[in-house]
């Protein structure tokens, strides 16, 4: 999961509000005092904290400025600064979109079009005003939601009556916004956020890896278990020493129950109890990307082979130009592919979709191409930032917009918690303050995403489930911006605004799973929830192939764990109940939440028991 936020957003001045110096509190309130919810996109999110002034004239949007904390203010943007922006356009009739999600309909690109997508006025009414203002290369993606065009600064500033500021940030140079983006009052209801106008990269991938890799190259063996009961292992552990990590892990007990260990994707099979669970050999996944992919793919096929999961065809949509390198990128997308697929068993097709750069205007359009080309069913992203940055860019509403229509074409969007736990990452550091806020990451963040927490998972010496702990790093919590969807109402705490996550898997690096990486030298461990998130998404994969009229998975998943009464707590160690489908997770926290029976902000409704689930549905 991308963990730091480059910029920080002068959290200081968001959460004010709470000591009582005067700027409004961007931190909801439990009960009926909670922030009224906007009515722009799919009203899913709270209304702007912040006092906009609008002039005469104009009307707002869900683009509000950016304040860049630690960042060198170096005056206005240069005039001629080449921007392109991304005009993000109102769905009409949200509320029975939303409506056509909770009765289980599913329905075409198509059928979507004709009654949801902004319509053909309207988007004429945004390209006209766009090209009035100088800009050029006027683009609108296929359903609608999103007009880009290419101008400069100064264009910028005027089409949308903002602020552009140039800043040096960790030193790098970006800019962004110090007003909020506004439209003549002609486009209000129409347009609903303005995308583009900072370049600053805050979301992150940062995969936890453990090992100096180099032991075995592609034609080489994987490493393989110690055979059970020997003296050195009576775990069958995947030895670090053997994969060559510097640091080796703790040793198991000499007990054969609740071991560490690490793990081949075929070894999940076991743990997570697959079964008879048929592959998802129908089903295709896509693979949310950005930056050169490096040798993901070729790593992926490596790790195809010593699995022996049979080879996926991987098809590359590249989204707007080739970006340059994203630190840890490649080693991410090799894992999620390898994870997601693996887990699966075998997928029909895996979709890279690859954007130029991990800003949140590439990310949504991103998203968004996924969502319009309508051709996999399930996705994977394993990334993420501080859920205030795309509040405050209007990322946030926009994306809503796009996942809510995957949701009813049967789309499912997986997303890493993070893995900072109890705190979204604002800064240096690891978990807890002063390492960031008590908010969680987006897109996890967004209600009609599945979030994926991480656990420690442990095993007995054949490999079957003994029980799991909610990894003390996992990301979770309760959004300050993201109101609940209507399958999620028991939380702990109470209150309307989202909970994080809804599921978990195994994400802690001393349970990891063994992944062959050329960028480090042979084959390593890795975890995180950037590894709970795809097997996630290769779960659900299995499921969907053998009840193909399943559609959106959180309805469902909900509904599976509150339709069936949990069983007896199982000792483990670490204890666990069975309730659904799901292991119900019960021992553990991330700092200022513990795992508790039913649903909790560490691991969600627990993780999956395929062939449970399987028998269920």
């Amino acid at each position: 999961m991308a963990r730091r936020l480059q910029a920080t957003l002068g959290l200081l001045a968001l959460v004010a509000g709470c000591s009582g110096h005067g700027a409004p509190s961007m931190l909801p309130m439990t009960g009926p005092q909670s922030a009224a919810r906007t009515n722009a996109g799919t009203g899913g999110t709270r209304a702007a904290a912040l006092s906009i002034a609008v002039p005469s004239g104009w009307a707002a949007t869900a683009t509000l400025p950016l304040a860049l904390s630690g960042a060198s203010d170096l005056g206005a943007l240069a005039p001629s600064q080449p921007v392109t922006v991304r005009v993000g356009l109102q769905l009409q009739n949200a509320a029975a979109l939303k409506s056509a999600i909770a009765s289980g309909q599913t329905m075409s690109t198509a059928a979507f079009m004709s009654t949801y997508a902004p319509t053909a006025a309207q988007v004429s009414q945004v390209q006209t005003y766009l090209q009035s203002q100088g800009f050029s290369n006027v683009v609108v993606e296929p359903n609608n939601l999103i007009v880009s065009a290419t101008g400069t600064a100064a264009q910028a500033e005027k089409a949308f009556n903002t602020k552009l500021e140039s800043f040096s940030l960790n030193g790098t140079t970006v800019y962004a916004n110090t007003a909020a983006a506004l439209v003549p009052q002609s486009l209000a209801g129409t347009v609903l956020a303005v995308l583009g106008l900072n370049d600053v990269q805050a979301a992150r991938v940062r995969p936890r890896e453990r090992g100096d890799g180099g032991h075995d190259g592609p034609d080489g063996p994987r490493p393989q278990p110690t055979p059970p009961g020997t003296p050195e292992s009576p775990c069958s552990l995947y030895g670090l020493e053997i994969i060559g990590a510097p640091t080796p892990l703790p040793e198991p007990a000499s007990s054969q129950v609740g071991c560490l260990r690490n793990y081949r994707p075929a070894d999940y099979w076991r743990a997570y109890d697959v079964g008879h669970t048929p592959t998802a050999r129908e089903i295709s996944i896509a693979i949310m990307t950005g930056g050169a992919l490096g040798s993901a793919v070729s790593d992926f096929r490596t790790n195809e082979q010593a699995d022996g999961v049979p080879p996926a065809p991987v098809v590359v949509k590249q989204v707007g130009l080739p970006g340059g390198a994203v630190s840890g990128g490649s080693d991410e997308w090799t894992l999620d592919m390898t994870a997601s697929s693996g887990m699966a068993g075998q997928v029909r097709t895996v979709y890279v979709y690859n954007t130029t750069a991990l800003d949140d205007s590439d990310i949504v359009l991103m998203y968004n191409r996924w969502v319009s080309d309508d051709r996999a069913q399930i996705a994977n992203s394993s990334f993420g930032e501080c859920e205030a940055f795309a509040y405050l860019d209007g990322s946030m509403v926009l994306a809503d917009e796009i996942f809510v229509e995957g949701a009813v074409q049967g789309q499912t969007m997986f997303a890493s918690a993070g893995d900072t736990g109890s705190f979204c990452p604002v800064g240096t550091g690891v978990n807890g303050v002063p390492a960031g806020a008590p908010m969680v990451n987006w897109p996890a963040a967004s209600s009609y995403v599945t979030a994926v927490g991480g656990t420690t998972l442990l095993t007995d010496n054949a490999g079957a489930y003994q029980g799991e702990a909610a990894w003390y790093s996992t990301g979770g919590g309760v959004s300050q911006f993201e109101y609940s969807p209507y399958w999620q109402t028991a939380q702990p705490l109470g209150g309307s605004f989202r909970g994080v996550p809804d599921v978990a898997m195994d994400g802690d690096l001393q349970t990891g799973m063994i992944l062959y990486l050329s960028d480090a030298g042979g084959w390593t461990v890795i975890g995180g929830t950037s590894l709970a998130s795809p097997l996630a998404a290769g779960s659900w994969a299995r499921l969907l192939d053998a009840h193909r009229n399943l559609g959106y998975a959180p309805p469902v998943l909900y509904a599976d764990f509150t339709s069936h009464a949990a069983g007896s707590t199982q000792t483990g160690p670490p204890a666990w109940q069975p309730d659904g489908g799901f292991h119900d997770i019960v021992t553990g926290g991330n700092g200022l939440y513990t795992a508790l029976p039913g649903y909790d902000y560490t691991t969600g409704l627990g993780s999956f028991d395929v062939s449970v689930m399987n028998a269920q549905l």
